[in-house]
């Protein structure tokens, strides 16, 4: 397999034609082309090519890890989204990558995964409350939601006062959760100048007032 380029991406439309030719042959289960394409110099060719080993049944978990490293975000972000299918293959190390729009898919993974050990869970927590880009914290948010560890509750119940698309995030995240602190932030956002934070929590205050029947 030859070495990957994050700068060397083939004219388009070379690039368009390889990228049809690996997605008919992970359809075809022509795996053949399809590995071959993983060494391809165009990253757009490289994630269809992981895509497609994906589709085939042979994509492998060292294969996997080994793409959390690939030069391009376009093949770091297709990984991330792939591990959820892979339970023994963790995305942790790309909750640190240089790009955000990797985090913030690694971050969506495991709320898709439902599972964390504490260590992801503390570090879902610091994105959830620091991170400069929103768009990740609302994935951290999200995901603390979906996983539901008690540790999380305190970064959802701080991110109800955050920006607006992040706190209605945090609104439906706590969904899991009970106890007088969530109550104080559910009747809050019932006054969110946001309407659709609002509806949230109004779903939520109804659903917690059924099942306390």
């Amino acid at each position: 397999m030859t070495t990957p380029s994050s700068s060397g991406v083939s004219s388009g439309a070379d690039a368009q034609a390889q990228r049809r030719a690996v997605v008919v042959a992970g359809y075809v289960g022509d795996t053949q082309v399809v590995r071959q394409a993983m060494g391809h110099d165009d990253p757009r060719v490289r994630a269809s090519a992981l895509a497609a080993l994906h589709r085939i049944g042979s994509l492998s978990d060292d294969t996997l890890r080994s793409t959390f490293s690939d030069p391009s975000a376009i093949v770091r972000r297709r990984a991330a989204s792939l591990s959820i299918n892979y339970p023994q293959v963790s995305p942790r190390a790309l909750l640190v990558d240089e790009d955000d729009t990797v985090v913030e898919v690694a971050v969506w993974a495991y709320g898709e995964r439902v599972e964390a050990d504490h260590a992801v869970v503390a570090k879902l927590c610091e994105m959830g409350k620091g991170h400069a880009n929103p768009l990740v914290r609302e994935a951290a948010v999200a995901a603390l939601g979906a996983i539901g560890h008690p540790d999380g509750l305190g970064t959802i119940l701080a991110a109800t006062n955050d920006r607006i698309a992040v706190r209605r995030r945090a609104v439906l995240a706590l969904a899991p959760f009970e106890g007088p602190e969530v109550t104080v932030a559910l009747q809050r956002a019932l006054t969110d100048k946001d309407w659709q934070t609002r509806e949230a929590a109004e779903l939520l205050t109804q659903s917690s007032v059924t099942l306390s029947k």
